[in-house]
């Protein structure tokens, strides 16, 4: 059976390949979306893949997810600290959610360190570069796999 994962991606994250390359990398959101696509072709996931730089919007595509998909990662950028909507649309989803930072929040700058999003997620992953989007397809295929069975 094909598992329905979304990806979502929040502010700022439409420029990478050219915003803080020193952090970021220069791999572009386009090409990431791409690889995952790829990685779910291999692996029987279809992946829809979402950026908003808006929080309502961001909030839609979790309350879209609900009923959709049987995962959900969410790479809400600096929505992460700050946004407690985000969190409560999260807390409804019943399905396993992985937060996702392509930086390791925790080597970065105080306010980073706080994350309003984890007690909603199954797990989290940063610190892996844009490789995390693999790593978190990966271990969230793994985590439906073994809730259906």
């Amino acid at each position: 059976m094909k598992h329905k994962i979304t990806i979502i991606n929040g502010p700022n994250l439409n420029l990478l390949g050219e915003r803080e390359i020193e952090k970021y990398g220069n791999v572009t959101l386009k090409q990431i979306e791409q690889n995952c696509k790829k990685f779910g072709k291999k692996k029987n996931i279809q992946i829809a893949f979402k950026q908003s730089n808006i929080e309502g919007k961001i909030i839609d595509y979790i309350q879209e997810s609900r009923k959709k998909v049987d995962g959900l990662i969410i790479n809400a950028a600096g929505y992460t600290h700050t946004s407690v909507a985000i969190r409560d649309a999260l807390m409804i989803l019943k399905i396993p959610i992985i937060e996702l930072h392509i930086t390791n929040i925790y080597n970065r700058e105080k306010f980073r360190h706080k994350s309003l999003l984890s007690k909603a997620a199954r797990s989290v992953i940063c610190g892996f570069g844009v490789n995390g989007y693999i790593l978190a397809l990966e271990g969230l295929n793994e985590i439906i796999k073994n809730e259906n069975r």
